[in-house]
């Protein structure tokens, strides 16, 4: 049974803000397809231009993928967070995220150090042939001595 309004009150219908809401989510999966087709399209135009590799393309290609399938399919996030035991599924959603950014994070630093050691490697390298090079040819000026190949200086 319904209740009977006070004298000169309507009571609202039950469900008056539901358009609402759905609307809103119509909106949320609307732009979340829009930002996965972005980020696609961006990781594809980064390959093509080639200023991206292969290897991370792979990773952001699929980022973009899952993005636009949990926006199609938002009840399936639930769901797994259910079988996974998490209460919802935007904190499953955070968590991975975060998860996924420190694994990146670390594979980042580990490639940076390696470039680190091969730079480093490099740079000893082309001291000790430069090295035997000024030995070999004692008449040779060194290159940092002024008068030999000094762009400011300019013969006339």
């Amino acid at each position: 049974m319904r209740p009977e309004p006070a004298p000169g009150r309507v009571l609202a219908r039950p469900y008056a803000g539901f358009q609402g809401v759905r609307s809103a989510t119509v909106r949320l999966v609307v732009t979340t397809i829009i930002f996965g087709v972005v980020i696609l399209g961006t990781i594809v135009e980064l390959l093509r231009r080639r200023r991206l590799r292969e290897k991370y393309a792979v990773i952001w290609l699929f980022t973009g993928c899952l993005v636009i399938v949990l926006a199609v399919f938002p009840g399936g996030l639930n769901r797994v967070a259910g079988y996974v035991g998490v209460a919802s599924g935007v904190s499953l959603v955070l968590f991975l995220a975060v998860v996924f950014l420190l694994i990146i994070a670390i594979h980042l630093s580990w490639e940076v150090s390696q470039l680190e050691e091969e730079t480093r490697s490099i740079s000893e390298e082309i001291a000790l042939l430069r090295m035997d090079l000024e030995r070999s040819l004692p008449d040779v000026p060194a290159r940092h001595e002024k008068g030999h190949d000094d762009p400011t200086e300019r013969s006339s």
